[in-house]
């Protein structure tokens, strides 16, 4: 049988050590290079010094043009049997130039998280009311959800992003398919290896600053949380990792505060791993935090609130603590940093749900299987979708022709 062709238009080129979302693009190519297709990576995006090389695992990298028909030639000779949108601005840009010059190829969109609903609910936090469906049904949230019927699948990281898609929105469960984070179960020998409770110390928290509910969560510990444990643990120190510090975050720099912004981590594993407990107070956000899985896979018991603790632990116990309340929050770090037992059996509760909730063979086989049946019945499939066909007739006609008024403009402009 022949090696199928894979197109991935990506939003920006992968970086695995710099955020989760990097993470999960990786973990998706690994699924498809087990199928051994043929993969093409383009992005409209320029590279970063932190972007992974693709080339170094046989895939072709091409950059690509918004608003160019260059992108028509490239796409109707590599002529590929699956796309897949990285993130519903990419369907927008290029989703309508799939369509036209390969209609038998099946769409796939990652939606990553659910941008609308990130977006509704740091609004919400602005505002400072509680976030309601008004904040939901936002102008993002719209773009979002016609890409994801305009689309044959999309990919939701999270059980509760399902249910807000289902139930609010109405989208009819054969475009979507549960996809969390897919990783390598733990072993007992896994777990050996790793530091024990007394040769760990400090605190840490991690994510790439590029992403504002990181960043905020960061003002939150020092703001509010930090000086509440440093009170009390007149020794310990918080280490704050993360891709892309600016100027604005290296300066709640402290060393009298133990408030230590460290920037770029070259290997999570390895500061995870020396950290006793991981403190996430994400305050807005969506989709799967990136630094729980971090922190579970390397023994590091949690704190976190509802926000973070999403689609996260399912009906198991947590690695650690869910509060929203800061001096809740604080005191159930204290206690998790000092409190070798407790530290122990919420660490083994991490180990747990990586290894039944997060299981890559597990979840690449269902994604593989719906992949080959929506494949099989794609004409079906779409005919069922009137909603998806109504929105490709109009709402792609309105970004078709914006799209071609640029070029034109661009290259009159030339």
């Amino acid at each position: 049988m022949a090696s199928k062709n894979l197109l991935i238009i990506g939003f920006v080129w992968p970086e695995p050590k710099s955020s989760a979302a990097g993470s999960r693009m990786m973990q998706l190519i690994e699924v498809f290079k087990s199928e051994k297709h043929q993969i093409t990576f383009a992005s409209p995006c320029a590279k970063t010094d932190n972007a992974f090389n693709l080339e170094s695992i046989d895939i072709s990298q091409v950059s690509i043009e918004l608003n160019n028909s260059s992108f028509d030639i490239f796409i109707k000779k590599l002529n590929p049997d699956v796309v897949l949108f990285d993130r519903f601005m990419m369907e927008e840009q290029f989703g309508w130039r799939v369509a036209e010059q390969c209609p038998d190829a099946l769409r796939i969109l990652d939606t990553e998280d659910l941008h609308g609903l990130r977006k509704g609910r740091q609004q919400a936090f602005k505002d400072k009311k509680p976030f309601e469906v008004s904040y939901l049904f936002n102008d993002i949230a719209k773009r979002e959800i016609a890409s994801i019927f305009r689309s044959d699948l999309s990919l939701i990281i999270s059980e509760a992003e399902m249910d807000i898609l289902k139930h609010q929105f109405k989208v009819d469960e054969s475009l979507l398919l549960y996809l969390p984070f897919m990783l390598d179960s733990i072993s007992e020998e896994d777990i050996k290896v790793l530091p024990k409770f007394e040769n760990r110390n400090h605190f840490i928290t991690i994510g790439n600053f590029l992403h504002e509910p990181n960043y905020n969560a960061v003002l939150n510990l020092k703001e509010t949380i930090w000086p509440l444990i440093k009170a009390t643990l007149t020794k310990a120190e918080l280490h704050i990792y993360g891709a892309y510090a600016s100027q604005k975050v290296n300066q709640l720099h402290n060393d009298k505060e133990g408030f230590l912004i460290k920037g770029f981590a070259q290997d999570v594993n390895e500061v995870m791993q020396h950290a006793k407990v991981c403190l996430a107070p994400i305050r807005f956000g969506a989709g799967l935090k990136g630094k729980l899985i971090d922190a579970m896979k390397n023994g590091t018991p949690c704190v976190t609130t509802s926000i973070g603790a999403e689609g996260m632990f399912g009906n198991l116990d947590a690695n650690g603590f869910v509060e929203d309340n800061p001096k809740l929050f604080s005191n159930k770090a204290m206690e998790l940093f000092q409190n070798e037992t407790l530290w122990k059996s919420k660490q083994e509760n991490g180990f747990e749900i990586i290894n039944e909730r997060f299981d890559r063979k597990v979840h690449q086989e269902k994604f593989l299987k719906t992949i080959a049946e929506t494949t099989q019945q794609l004409n079906q499939h779409r005919l069922n979708n009137f909603t998806g066909q109504m929105l490709q007739h109009h709402t792609l006609q309105s970004t078709k022709f914006m799209s071609k008024w640029i070029e034109e403009k661009n290259s009159n402009a030339r």
